[in-house]
């Protein structure tokens, strides 16, 4: 009984993301939490265009709260908006704006708007990203093409831990075209980053301080000293 009561509230936290993640589509969304609260159930929405999601004088917000009470039968649902900033940097708002460029400008140009996110991430401070296009792109039979650039972890507990992965879809008359992307942020910490420092062996001078950091490829990208 225990187990069942799991599986199903698993199942309706899942069937509440997905009515939210498409009702607020528009919103640029990144992901959608539940909370269980002594009030209540607490639903965060993360998205970049908070504005939407509210609506004019709260007429949006306080629709969809009153539809999700109703129709999964939730006691008290609170949602908390937290906007996004670093948009380039989100991954599943990366996929997202890919899938609805091909949806807008059709997909022989799926080229353009590949690279044009690829190079805003790059904008934006990410050390790698990497996008992958799979469908009938752009002939009659299925292909994968894919955009990478920069520096991206393919393996181990960095590669879990420090690289954002989404996905998305959009659907044309030639059949459904998958987006795949992911991202390692610009704040990632990384194993092989490594720092020296060393101070002055006079007494009475400024320590000097020397720091050295390395990437994946064995190389320093920066030594510098400070007085």
């Amino acid at each position: 009984m225990i187990e069942r009561q799991f599986v199903s509230e698993n199942i309706k936290e899942f069937q509440i993301q997905e009515y939210v993640i498409g009702t607020l589509k528009r919103a640029g969304l990144s992901q959608v939490k539940m909370q269980k609260t002594p009030l209540g159930e607490k639903i965060v929405v993360y998205a970049s265009r908070p504005g939407i999601i509210v609506g004019r004088k709260g007429q949006s917000i306080k629709k969809l709260t009153r539809t999700l009470k109703t129709r999964f039968n939730l006691e008290n649902p609170q949602i908390e908006i937290s906007e996004v900033k670093d948009v380039w940097t989100d991954p599943q708002i990366i996929a997202d704006t890919i899938a609805n460029s091909i949806e807008r400008y059709g997909i022989s140009k799926f080229k353009a708007v590949g690279h044009k996110a690829m190079s805003s991430a790059m904008q934006a401070n990410a050390l790698g990203i990497e996008i992958i296009m799979s469908g009938k792109i752009p002939s009659a039979r299925a292909k994968r093409w894919r955009f990478y650039q920069g520096y991206l972890k393919k393996s181990g507990d960095v590669a879990k831990t420090q690289v954002a992965k989404a996905y998305a879809a959009v659907q044309l008359k030639t059949g459904t075209v998958g987006i795949q992307v992911r991202v390692m942020r610009g704040d990632a910490q990384l194993p092989d980053n490594i720092k020296l420092r060393a101070k002055a062996e006079k007494a009475g001078e400024a320590p000097v301080e020397k720091v050295a950091e390395k990437s994946g490829d064995g190389k320093d990208q920066r030594d510098q000293a400070k007085q």
